[in-house]
């Protein structure tokens, strides 16, 4: 068995019998699991657990019970019970509840609530009435288009179709031995002899795409630093279907060809504003994602220092611009499994991981995404961060074959020199800094990546001698000082200054290092009374207090220049 996530929760038995059931609690789970794409509760496992108790016993009705119970306190709900044994021999109840794909599922007391990666949360106002149109994005798929019969395709876009599905190593033998027609059935592009929205989308002609409700057209707008628009692309005549629109737009906007050049050696190494990999993958997110019941055009606004993806519409239910890395929802399922056949995407809820990849790889930052009031934004900088870490980045990957986790979190590391757990969990969207250990991988084992401090004050950073070890040219900072050493740095500070305050201090010892390291090396100087601390707040001022043998040494000092001065 696997953890709990998206698709899978484990329950006590406690759920449903004895003073303490709850079965409003397990309704409200199943609920949650079908207004996402379905999942499994298995009831009698407890959290954090793999395997029900030894020995456990269950009651050989309870299964039915248990699904006519959940019949009659949900609504639009579809589940399947059965009793299982597990390799210990204990014994447990399976829920396997269908997801939805045309209707809302609710308590039947009227609540709503979704799955969110391994929670249940509720759903209110606006995020209802998102679902209720997610749910109608499944329909938009599948509904056949009455005045288009299936012998009105364009056949030149139904044979390329075809031919690239055979020619794509995700397809199986089986679908690729299909005729051109069955071809179409399989991808749900032809229905009851008409051809579908999907269809008309993908192998329609140009007039029947064009009579679609709110068929996709994408604009590309150059601003100056000034905001002003210098240039308007726009590809609106529904003369391509959604694969020759990235193709088109990735072929015909010149700033794609623009490049910076970085010193590599002996060599110079070239390096994209904008990385294919990166720009194909946000069209591909704004084809696929997009509500294909809402209009709005795509948006691509290029600015002097970035690039902005305007995608109509909000996020999923569930999905947010914190979570966006791990949770996938699914808006149009056919049309994803159509650009995941023929390679035009990663598989569902990749594409980030692969944008964060390719970003960091290249010394930038990662996406930002924003979500308003009718629109997705997604925000890629041109700006490479430290040009020496695209090098260094290269030969890490090519030394040490890291999986894509491991290349995110080191490109992160590098380009901070020395981060806390805490601000890389939050970059990487992790609930707790525990969750690092699958990131970081085995990038501390390599001794790529080393550590020091405990708990919420740890801290990661490239070891130093790996940089010499790889021929890592960057220039030198004291962002990742050690601690003894911070600690001698502002004790040298204000032993001169004697009087300060902690923003005098960190603009003299090094502005690079993080404000909230030097508060901690400040209080633990004046714990260890190095150091006095007057005021409250803005006001606080640090005050250097002399040791025992300066003081005996400046006495001494004293008396000697008394001794002369009275000679």
């Amino acid at each position: 068995m696997t953890g709990e996530g998206q698709e899978l929760d484990h329950k006590s038995i406690r759920y449903v019998l004895g003073k303490n059931r709850d079965v409003s609690a397990l309704a409200a789970d199943c609920v949650a699991f079908a207004n996402a794409s379905g999942g499994m509760i298995y009831l009698g496992i407890e959290d954090g657990n793999d395997q029900p108790p030894a020995g456990q016993k269950v009651e050989a009705a309870l299964a039915e019970h248990l699904r006519k119970r959940i019949s009659q306190v949900t609504v639009n709900v579809g589940v399947i019970t059965s009793t299982e044994t597990a390799p210990n021999g204990g014994q447990y109840v399976e829920i396997r509840v269908h997801g939805n794909q045309q209707s809302v599922a609710s308590t039947s007391d009227g609540r709503f609530f979704i799955r969110v990666s391994d929670e249940t949360q509720p759903v209110r106002g606006d995020d209802l009435t998102r679902l209720m149109a997610d749910r109608s994005s499944f329909v938009w798929e599948l509904q056949p288009v009455r005045r288009v019969p299936v012998g009105r395709y364009d056949a030149e876009k139904a044979h390329v179709f075809c031919d690239q599905v055979r020619a794509s190593d995700r397809v199986s033998e089986f679908v690729k031995q299909k005729s051109d027609i069955e071809l179409l059935e399989h991808y749900f592009m032809v229905r009851d002899g008409l051809l579908t929205h999907l269809g008309v989308l993908w192998v329609g002609r140009r007039d029947d795409r064009a009579a679609l409700l709110y068929a996709p057209s994408l604009q590309c707008i150059k601003f100056d630093d000034q905001g002003r628009k210098v240039r308007k692309q726009v590809w609106d005549n529904y003369d391509l279907n959604p694969m020759e629109l990235i193709s088109a737009v990735w072929a015909e906007v010149p700033e794609w060809r623009e490049s910076y050049e970085m010193p590599a050696g002996l060599f110079r190494k070239t390096i994209p504003h904008y990385e294919e990999v990166v720009v194909r993958e946000l069209l591909a997110n704004a084809m696929v994602h997009r509500p294909y019941t809402q209009r709005g055009d795509v948006f691509i606004n290029l600015y002097p220092d970035r690039l902005d993806v305007h995608n109509p519409g909000l996020l999923p239910v569930g999905v947010t611009p914190q979570n966006i890395l791990h949770v996938t929802s699914q808006r149009n399922p056919h049309l994803a499994k159509v650009f995941y056949d023929l390679k035009l995407m990663e598989r569902e809820g990749s594409g980030f991981d692969r944008m964060y990849e390719a970003l960091v790889s290249t010394g930038r930052p990662i996406p930002e995404v924003s979500e308003g009031d009718d629109r997705v934004v997604v925000t890629v900088r041109k700006q490479v961060l430290k040009p020496e870490i695209v090098d260094f980045m290269a030969k890490v990957d090519q030394t040490f074959q890291p999986t894509q986790r491991e290349l995110i979190s080191l490109g992160l590391v590098a380009q901070h020199e020395s981060v806390t757990a805490l601000y890389l969990a939050r970059e990487l969207a992790l609930r707790n800094a525990e969750e690092l250990k699958n990131w970081l991988g085995r990038l501390r084992k390599w001794g790529l990546v080393s550590t020091r401090g405990k708990t919420k004050g740890m801290e990661y950073f490239v070891e130093p001698t790996v940089l010499r070890k790889l021929e890592f040219k960057g220039t030198t900072t004291l962002r990742g000082i050690e601690k003894h050493r911070l600690h001698a740095l502002i004790l040298h500070d204000l032993k001169i200054y004697r009087k300060a305050a902690i923003s005098e201090i960190q603009a003299r010892i090094g502005p690079e290092i993080a404000r909230r390291k030097i508060q901690r090396a400040l209080a633990d100087l004046v714990r260890k009374g190095k150091l006095k601390a007057e005021g409250e707040r803005r006001g606080r001022r640090y005050l250097f207090v002399p040791n025992l043998s300066e003081s005996g040494q400046s006495g001494v000092k004293e008396r000697q220049c008394e001794g002369k001065h009275e000679t």
